[in-house]
């Protein structure tokens, strides 16, 4: 066979399949294998070429610095002297100065420990120090002003003390309080949820018992108590009962809620009776 002869050629293909069928699969892809080396180059060519110039491609149409945007903002000068109410200003507050506390020795009550256990400023004083200091005796050594008007004793834990100041309960107010739905369904909620004391319905007792409780501006029941009572065992089933209500619809007073006062008569009642 000739060195130069093609084996892709035309006169190879013809020599190799004479006589037999063309339309078997080997003689098509033999015929159409330089088509597909060609395309196959082309296309791996294109892509390498994409890769070398892609970043040169992609920085030409990039714009060189970053995008701005100006916004247009409107300010609006407010005159706080006529749009704020006053109870919404911030004003001063005068706050009284701290209370002056007493010069004071502190008086160690005797107590037997070791001589290692002890500290300075726990030493007892001398009877004769107790007798010539102007300070008075007190729970601990303070140096205070003088003209002092408050003993360090007297506050609490060594802490000004704030009483809370508690809330104010009316007894009547413009909208008194309310059971969801009314009295028929406060009735109807006591009969299905009260519990007939077994000890009391053995004796026969029956009767009311009268019940006072506030009503919080949240709804909520608190401080429950007995106005008059019939037995202890009906007592304790009308305040369980009692307290374990849904919350009601407050009292009003000016339009807002308060705490209010409610009483309620809970009556016990035989069936057979």
């Amino acid at each position: 066979m000739p060195k130069d002869f093609d084996l892709n050629s035309e006169k190879w293909l013809a020599l190799v399949f004479t006589g037999k069928n063309k339309e078997y699969g080997a003689y098509v892809q033999r015929e159409e294998s330089s088509d597909r080396h060609l395309k196959a180059l082309a296309i791996i060519t294109i892509i390498a070429l994409g890769l070398i110039f892609l970043p040169r491609i992609i920085k030409s149409v990039l714009p060189e610095k970053g995008l701005t945007q100006t916004v247009g903002v409107e300010t609006t000068v407010f005159d706080l002297d006529k749009n704020v109410p006053d109870e919404n200003k911030i004003q001063q507050v005068n706050v009284p100065p701290p209370p002056e506390l007493k010069t004071t020795v502190q008086f160690t009550p005797p107590v037997i420990t070791k001589d290692k256990d002890i500290k300075d400023e726990e030493l007892m004083k001398t009877q004769q120090e107790l007798t010539e200091t102007k300070a008075d005796i007190s729970v601990a050594n303070v140096e205070g002003v003088q003209g002092g008007t408050v003993d360090i004793a007297d506050l609490q834990e060594h802490k000004v003390v704030v009483e809370e100041q508690k809330p104010q309960i009316f007894n009547h107010v413009e909208v008194m309080p309310q059971f969801p739905g009314g009295e028929a369904a406060l009735m109807k909620w006591l009969t299905e949820n009260m519990t007939y004391p077994t000890i009391a319905a053995e004796q026969g007792i029956q009767g009311r018992v009268t019940l006072r409780f506030v009503v919080k501006p949240d709804g909520s029941i608190d401080e429950v108590e007995i106005q008059k009572s019939l037995d202890p065992s009906c007592d304790k089933e009308a305040i369980r009962v009692v307290k374990k209500m849904p919350k009601w619809i407050p009292g009003k007073q000016n339009g807002n809620p308060v705490y209010v006062y409610y009483s309620l008569p809970v009556t016990f009642r035989l069936q057979n009776s």
